[in-house]
């Protein structure tokens, strides 16, 4: 039976959601729901002003630029977890646990969720089919919101908000999350009640086992903010930009034609005999004219150039926000960048997904602690000193990479295992090496060829 004060943390719960997925203002300022953000991310967002120039009979020729789209995806395909450090070593239990939820591809989901909305979330829960390794999910900040203590530095409670068909039906359920129960519930009528189907889950663990990745927190508002935000003005900018060059290549592109001293039968449609529209005669070409006065002429096509230097300053604007180098954003230059240009032009595309990776540590260690917890029944208090082991943020090349880990270990800087991890090595890539490399050790046939292998060969 839900207790009063569980239905008065659900409804409060939901309030919140609803709020979330409208736009608002906030301080004078225009925040953007979740709805929106979508939409910008999916490059399907409706433009607010099209210009008094544009009629609606021209809307077809509306163009929208991807520029949020890019941003997000160019940072989060270079946040790549390789592994999770204890005391400096690879632990392989919590890796394992990681590739049984299929993490690899499930995380980028709550990475982009966390860039686009403002944060992402992970589930951590019993699994159904083994007690081997707790279930974890990524779960959309559409359906799921938290409460947060900023005393407790935790989660204090959340709820999930879904659809779902059952018997052919298609009903509204929700799941509260408490820290000592899960309950899963049910909208009968207008109000919520306990899922008959799926009784609460007292676990009395102590704490909520949802975790939030949140981007750009601040002391002031710790539920974080869309990483697209800052762009989101001049990508309208450039697609109204975008869109009025459209209408102008079909207006004054291509030289149009003239005619003087025609009349109405002029503009008939010769087939049927009906009066052309206004579109038609406007886009049409008049090849002839009964009358032996009538006129005709050309105007002179206009010059597209300025549309492509605003939408350019506007890609500037862009790049300047958010470190994005100018190529991403479409603008290329006429001779390709060399590679220490390339790198410099990324530095801050760089040092921006590095901030990201701190930004998801907290919510991603809480969740495999809690993961631990689940599968064991006890705290473990070593893994308040989990590590999580992320890819390079940078774009080396493979022989850069490799002449950097072999040199970092030749002076006793890098362990074997340091400089195959720096590489983009997984724990089970590094154990499969070692596996081979005592497999030759012990094989002096083996151990042969791959010295000769070694001295036939140079990094280039």
């Amino acid at each position: 039976m839900l207790t009063d004060r569980e239905l008065a943390t659900l409804l409060r719960l939901q309030k919140r959601l609803i709020e979330d997925m409208r736009s608002r203002m906030v301080n004078d300022r225009r925040v953007l729901g979740f709805k929106h953000l979508k939409a910008y991310y999916a490059g399907t967002q409706r433009l607010e002003q099209l210009g008094l120039a544009v009629p609606e009979a021209l809307r077809q020729f509306v163009t929208v630029v991807n520029w949020p789209r890019t941003y997000v995806d160019a940072i989060v395909a270079r946040l790549r977890p390789q592994g999770f450090l204890l005391d400096g070593q690879a632990d392989e239990s919590l890796w394992s646990m990681w590739q049984a939820n299929d993490l690899d591809t499930e995380f980028r989901m709550a990475l982009t969720d966390m860039l686009v909305y403002g944060r992402g979330y992970l589930c951590a829960g019993t699994h159904p089919e083994s007690t081997d390794y707790p279930l974890i999910t990524v779960e959309s900040p559409l359906q799921l919101v938290h409460e947060w203590s900023n005393r407790e530095r935790r989660v204090t409670s959340a709820a999930r908000f879904y659809d779902d068909t059952r018997d052919g039906k298609k009903r509204r359920h929700a799941t509260l999350y408490l820290p000592n129960a899960t309950i899963w519930l049910i909208a009968e009528g207008r109000g919520w009640e306990e899922d008959p189907d799926y009784p609460r889950d007292d676990h009395e663990i102590g704490r909520v086992m949802v975790e939030p990745l949140v981007n750009r927190a601040s002391s002031e508002d710790r539920y974080g903010a869309s990483e697209m935000s800052p762009i989101i003005t001049l990508t309208d900018a450039a697609c109204r930009a975008l869109t009025n060059a459209q209408v102008a290549t079909e207006v004054a592109a291509i030289p149009q034609k003239w005619a003087a001293g025609m009349s109405a039968a002029d503009f008939k449609d010769p087939k049927t005999g009906e009066m052309l529209t206004a579109w038609e005669t406007y886009f049409g070409s008049v090849w002839a004219a009964a009358k032996s006065d009538a006129r005709f002429g050309q105007f002179t096509a206009a010059d597209l150039n300025n549309f492509k230097q605003i939408v350019g300053l506007y890609a500037q604007l862009v790049s300047g926000d958010t470190g994005l180098p100018m190529r991403y954003l479409g603008q290329l230059a006429d001779n390709p960048a060399s590679e220490g240009a390339i790198r410099a032009d990324e530095s801050r595309l760089i040092g921006t997904a590095e901030e990201k990776q701190e930004f998801a540590n907290g919510g991603l260690e809480r969740t495999m602690r809690n993961g631990r917890r689940i599968v064991t029944g006890a705290d473990d208090a070593a893994l308040l000193q989990l590590v999580t082991d992320w890819r390079p943020a940078g774009t080396p090349t493979q022989a850069e990479a490799a002449e950097a880990a072999v040199a970092l270990h030749g002076q006793r800087i890098f362990s074997r295992r340091a400089a195959l991890r720096s590489m983009g090595m997984s724990p089970q890539q590094i154990k499969v090496i070692e596996d081979e490399l005592r497999e030759e050790r012990e094989d002096p046939t083996l151990e042969r060829l791959t010295r000769d292998l070694i001295d036939a060969s140079t990094f280039e």
